[in-house]
């Protein structure tokens, strides 16, 4: 089964990437994103490219700049999140070859990004905007757009996400927290995706 959860892994370091990553892959998720934020994250994006791009689709999160997107592009990567919608972000990504999901919240923001090449929309934070904003918008997005609930969402309402129009999800702190070693997250992959198993299969 195809689950749509770009796992974030906001503050790991080069040197557990690998491992960390294995057992996402492991137990089913295989969408990975290293924010630039985390330390020495090109790095990281680099060794994600080398191990284990035949198995996962490996890029970085917190791209916020033409620059960024070409230093993601140089380390390997394959895959640009980002918190906001700037159009010259995503037309780079796209020149590079990669795939590209901006952070949007207004369906000013949504029509943005896809007039601008957007592979799909990283609705952030979830939190704020809720199933029933989700719901709205999608109403009036074109069909088949992919929308991806972030920060705020879980596996504790997944079902109420999916419902609404969701088509995958950014898991942050719920698979990932500095210093979870590969086993730990492991566990943490087992629990998401069998609430991403139930709330599909409910």
């Amino acid at each position: 089964m195809t689950r749509n959860i770009i796992a974030i892994l906001r503050g790991v370091r080069p040197d557990e990437v690998l491992a960390i990553a294995e057992a996402l892959i492991e137990e089913g998720i295989t969408k990975i994103e290293v924010p630039l934020n985390s330390p020495d994250a090109l790095e990281s994006v680099r060794i994600l490219a080398e191990g284990c791009a035949d198995r996962a689709l490996t890029g970085a999160g917190t791209v916020l700049s033409e620059a960024d997107v070409a230093g993601v592009a140089a380390a390997g990567g394959r895959l640009c999140v980002s918190p906001d919608c700037n159009p010259a972000v995503i037309r780079a990504a796209k020149a590079a070859g990669m795939l590209s999901y901006p952070g949007v919240m207004t369906p000013t923001e949504c029509f943005a990004a896809l007039r601008a090449g957007a592979d799909g929309l990283k609705f952030f934070p979830g939190a704020l905007i809720g199933p029933e904003g989700l719901k709205a918008i999608r109403a009036v997005l074109p069909k088949g757009t992919e929308t991806l609930a972030v920060g705020g969402a879980g596996p504790d309402n997944f079902a109420a996400w999916l419902e609404a129009g969701a088509s995958g999800f950014g898991i942050g702190t719920a698979l990932y927290r500095p210093g979870d070693g590969a086993d730990a997250v492991r566990a943490k992959a087992e629990a998401v995706v069998r609430a991403w198993d139930a709330a599909v299969g409910g």
